[in-house]
């Protein structure tokens, strides 16, 4: 069994090191401090992304582009994020500036 952080914390630490990077980060939703699922969207000049926790094939953690690989509108992020909050509301959802829809953080993106 493999050791997993807190959501909260993880959370926490994604906003202080956008922090360090200058990037605008905000919670738009808190869910559970243990042990919620988390999304995170990225805001670009195209438009917005939205990464889900996932795992791979051999049960790694990795992150799946919820709103497929093109740049999505607000309207559709929107919709997504309410599906996914409707489907689990322990869910958190974060937003950071990311010009070029790169995560600030370490991600595989499956």
């Amino acid at each position: 069994m493999e050791a997993r952080l807190k959501s909260g914390l993880w959370v926490r630490a994604v906003i202080r090191r956008c922090d360090s990077l200058a990037r605008a980060a905000v919670v738009l939703r808190k869910g559970d401090p243990d042990s919620g699922g988390i999304l995170v969207v990225l805001r670009g000049e195209a438009g917005s992304v939205v990464l889900a926790q996932a795992r791979d094939a051999e049960g790694r953690p990795a992150w799946v582009r919820g709103t497929g690989e093109a740049p999505a509108d607000q309207a559709r992020v929107d919709a997504y994020l309410a599906r996914q909050v409707k489907r689990d509301p322990d869910v958190w959802v974060i937003e950071i500036d990311a010009p070029d829809l790169v995560p600030p953080f370490e991600a595989r993106i499956i």
